[in-house]
Parts: C-alpha cells; sequence; structure tokens
C-alpha cells in the first residue's frame, strides 16, 4: 500500500486516538490535530504521530494543518460552531487539494431534526458535498462508550439500574476502536467509498432491558433498566454539569431513540474491514474496571 499522510483532527478524542494508531500501524505518516498539549498528545508523538495543536474554528490553524496532507478524519465535539468550523475545514481542504475526508456525522442527522447538534451535522454534510472535497461522512449510532459515561455509569454501579427515557427503543452500540477501524480503512483506501454515507452500528440490536442483561452478566450483578421521564434525565444531567447545548442534544436524541431513530445493524464495518465490531458483552469486559462490586 501506498504510504500517504493524514490530518485527523480530534485525534485525543474516542475515535480519533484509534484512527491515528490504526493509521501508523499501516505504514502511513500522521498529523495529529489537538486542542493542547497533554498527557495524551505526548502519547500520540511518542507513537510516530506528528502533533500539532489547533482550533477547528480557527481558519488559519486548518490551513496550517491540512497543508502537505493527502486525506482527513474531521471529527468536531458536541458543541456550538460546527457549521462554521466544517466552513473553514473545507475551505482548507480545498486549497490543500484533499484526495478523501472522512467526516464524522451522526445517525439523527437530519434537516428536521430537532437536536441543534444534530441538525448542525446535517448542514455540515451540505457544506463539505457543496465545496467539491471528496468526502465520506459516517453517521453512527450510540457509541458503546455511551455506557461508561458518568451520567450512565453513575446508576449501574451505584443504584443497578439504568435509567434513561428510551422507551422501547433499540439500537446496536458501536464502539469507537471500531468505528476508527473502519474510517482508517475508508480513509487509506478510499476508492468506491467517495461521496457515501454510512450508518455504523455494532452487530447486535438490543432494547435497554437487554443491555441492562448483558451488563449484567460481565458484572455479575443484576442490572435493570428503568425508563425515566425526560423532565427526570434533563434534571440528572445537570448534576454532571454538562453544558446547555450538550444536554438539549441528549434530550432531543431520547425522543429520537424511542422513535426508531438509532436502530439497526453492521452492514459495513465487517465487510470493509474483515473484523466483526464488539458486542456490548464484549466491550464491556474490556471496560470490567469502570464497574467495580
Amino acid at each position: 500500500m501506498q504510504q500517504r499522510k493524514f490530518l485527523i483532527t480530534g485525534a485525543t478524542g474516542k475515535t480519533g486516538v484509534h484512527v491515528v494508531n490504526n493509521l501508523l500501524e499501516a505504514g502511513h505518516a500522521v498529523r495529529a490535530m489537538v486542542r493542547a498539549e497533554d498527557a495524551r498528545s505526548a502519547s500520540l508523538r511518542a507513537a510516530g504521530a506528528e502533533v500539532v495543536v489547533g482550533d477547528l474554528l480557527d481558519h488559519d490553524d486548518l490551513i496550517r494543518a491540512t497543508s502537505g496532507v493527502t486525506g482527513a478524519y474531521l471529527c468536531y465535539p458536541v458543541s456550538p460552531g460546527f457549521i462554521q468550523g466544517t466552513a473553514y475545514f473545507a475551505d482548507a481542504a480545498r486549497r490543500a487539494g484533499l484526495e478523501v475526508v472522512v467526516e464524522m456525522s451522526q445517525i439523527s442527522a437530519r434537516e428536521n431534526a430537532k437536536s441543534h447538534a444534530a441538525r448542525d451535522h446535517w448542514i455540515a454534510e451540505r457544506v463539505l458535498d457543496w465545496s467539491g472535497v471528496p468526502t465520506i461522512h459516517v453517521r453512527p449510532t450510540f457509541f458503546s462508550e455511551w455506557l461508561i459515561f458518568p451520567w450512565v455509569r453513575d446508576t449501574i454501579v451505584n443504584e443497578g439500574q439504568i435509567t434513561l427515557p428510551y422507551g422501547a427503543g433499540r439500537h446496536a452500540p458501536i464502539a469507537a476502536v471500531d468505528q476508527a477501524r473502519f474510517i482508517a480503512t475508508v480513509l487509506a483506501q478510499p476508492s468506491g467509498h467517495i461521496g457515501k454515507r454510512y450508518e455504523l452500528c455494532g452487530p447486535v440490536e438490543l432494547d435497554y432491558h437487554g443491555i441492562a442483561d448483558e451488563i449484567g452478566k460481565v458484572i455479575d450483578r443484576k442490572i435493570v433498566y428503568r425508563p425515566g421521564t425526560l423532565d427526570e434525565y434533563r434534571a440528572h444531567l445537570q448534576k454532571y454539569d454538562l453544558p446547555e447545548f450538550a444536554i438539549q442534544h441528549f434530550i432531543e436524541v431520547a425522543v429520537d431513540y424511542q422513535n426508531g431513530v438509532f436502530k439497526g445493524t453492521d452492514s459495513i464495518i465487517e465487510q470493509v474491514t474483515g473484523k466483526v465490531p464488539q458486542t456490548v458483552e464484549t466491550f464491556i469486559r474490556a471496560h470490567r474496571e469502570r464497574f467495580p462490586a
């Protein structure tokens, strides 16, 4: 395989760090864009990545970051500003003549989304398409990592239950490491993927009763799912000092979840990478230390 150089934004994030490592292991050069120097960026540098500090909302930073690379992964947090950042990024990518961009979107991205973040992702997809930059959009369902976020994990550990307003909705949780393997593969081998949108899901679709059962089997404890209300959920999220933008997103995608927006199972990751994504059981076993007795 011909060696290329790739820019990975959000390089210390849940998918970014694994994309960096996958590309390095495949023999490619990697420029890892981070918000600040810390132990995580030092680890990427030690692994062989070129680390640059920059801001996705700074046009000059993006022009510098995209210079001299052949492809890039664009990943933005659940925060305001993604449309502006995408416009800056698209301009920088055009100037640099990038051959491929993989953009992290979300399965709930659509024109009529009530979540501000989800609608921003839908608009961001349009901006990249209008720009003419060769782009692959990935739209994951809920990450498996959702189960170890404090506002979910704490009730599992402290109360033996999952309390979410998700009703009888279903999804197949997808681990960041499996998404990253797919992202790295299509960055390095984009032929046949440019212009496509891929929903990334795990291999087994479950409701939250089933997810609770899977967690319980691994940690050897009875875990139950108790559907909560949206008002209870908002009050719970506020205890974690989350910004209102994120809370509004979590509330609206809970409604989407009830309505089946997040459903589906893997149809592309195994096909492209040759490896089946992790199940909930496999993921929880890999993070067993997060669930003390």
